[in-house]
């Protein structure tokens, strides 16, 4: 049996091109929806470049808009040079356009079309931490980072 659970966010966004499409969500199992670049950006061979995605979002409380790669940058010989793009909370207001950065990992400049789909991004609830330092965790050894699976 299958359950739909409709567990939507109201979200406050605000288009700088409001002759481009707000940020969707492309099929009906996406958990991701789709930034597009609100301006053509070309990027020389082993360069970066940042491809304005023409939304400021305010990010709701207690959680963190996490940017990621479409499966599809790849081939163009793109990806992103910070691996995931993490929104904060705080990066709200009215002049705060999310950018994509990218970098272009080919011999061959690249070009990313105006209102091309780049990057998507999904909301993710967050939990802040405090730090309680002490000299023994009392938890025994793995075995040292990259252990996991060796022989």
């Amino acid at each position: 049996m299958i359950f739909l659970h409709r567990n939507f966010m109201e979200i406050k966004i605000r288009r700088i091109d409001k002759t481009l499409p707000l940020p969707k969500y492309e099929t009906l199992g996406a958990v991701a929806f789709d930034f597009v670049a609100r301006r053509e950006t070309i990027i020389p061979p082993r360069k970066i470049g940042y491809a304005p995605l023409n939304v400021c979002i305010a990010t709701p409380q207690g959680h963190m808009l996490l940017l990621a790669a479409r499966s599809s940058l790849h081939k163009k010989g793109l990806m992103l040079a910070n691996g995931i793009g993490v929104g904060d909370q705080d990066f709200s207001g009215n002049e705060d356009e999310y950018h994509a950065v990218l970098f272009n990992f080919s011999d061959n400049t690249v070009v990313v079309e105006r209102g091309e789909r780049v990057v998507q991004g999904m909301f993710k609830p967050i939990a802040k931490c405090s730090w309680l330092e002490v000299d023994d965790l009392t938890n025994e050894s793995r075995g040292g980072f990259g252990t996991t699976g060796s022989f």
